[in-house]
């Protein structure tokens, strides 16, 4: 397991907590699975304060919830929880993709066709991990050029609680022609420089993947039972 390599000395928090991250939304870390700083600190072959550091910052994004002198452990994957998450990101990817638009140029345009071209190679090879790397390049794209530094970094914190979901359901959310499909008319949109357009297309996407993740809650595919 990754958790396992030695981290070199510098900017040990930030590996730690990137590191933790990853664990949980691959679901190598459990939802419900307590976890304890000093267990850490010991696989990752550190001291607990770059651990304690980590821990407080995926509390502070979801990810880990703790009860002081009782526990510390992976949040569970909470419909209530998932629906105002993804609420917020269907808002600020309009937001990201209208500011965006008139100001994109032919280079991001590329960009985003590069991103979904690789999309699609990793959901033909089934390849997980790298379909949602591809998905976030694709969809960073436009927030860069919307240039609100704000928006990024409130995607940023928000992305783990969805990817969550993403990873363990790939082919259901992610892995069939709808998204590919969706990329291809998104960058289309936003080569014609209809700002609102594109936003209210990004928004149908939003809409219709959380309507899948419903789906998923209410046949109990993501009770610890079915995730561990």
């Amino acid at each position: 397991m990754s958790l396992d390599r030695p981290i070199p000395r510098p900017l040990l928090s930030d590996e730690v907590f990137h590191r933790l991250r990853d664990s949980i939304v691959r679901g190598e870390l459990v939802a419900g699975e307590k976890v304890k700083d000093g267990e850490l600190a010991v696989r990752l072959g550190l001291s607990r304060t770059p651990v304690r550091e980590a821990l407080v910052r995926l509390a502070e994004i979801g990810l880990v919830e703790a009860k002081p002198g009782a526990y510390t452990r992976i949040t569970t994957l909470n419909r209530r929880d998932v629906e105002k998450t993804l609420a917020v990101l269907r808002s600020l990817d309009r937001l990201a993709i209208e500011t965006a638009v008139p100001v994109m140029t032919d280079q991001d345009l590329e960009r985003m066709r590069e991103a979904n071209r690789d999309f699609e190679r990793a959901v033909a090879a089934d390849d997980t991990t790298a379909a949602l790397a591809a998905d976030d390049r694709f969809h960073a794209v436009p927030i860069a050029a919307a240039d609100n530094p704000v928006l990024s970094r409130i995607v940023e914190q928000l992305h783990p609680q969805i990817h969550r979901i993403l990873y363990r359901k790939f082919s259901t959310l992610l892995g069939g022609r709808n998204t590919i499909e969706h990329h291809d008319q998104l960058i289309d949109v936003c080569a014609g420089g209809d700002a609102r357009a594109a936003a209210e297309l990004s928004g149908r996407h939003w809409s219709e993947r959380g309507g899948h993740i419903n789906e998923l809650f209410d046949t109990d595919q993501f009770t610890e039972s079915a995730i561990a």
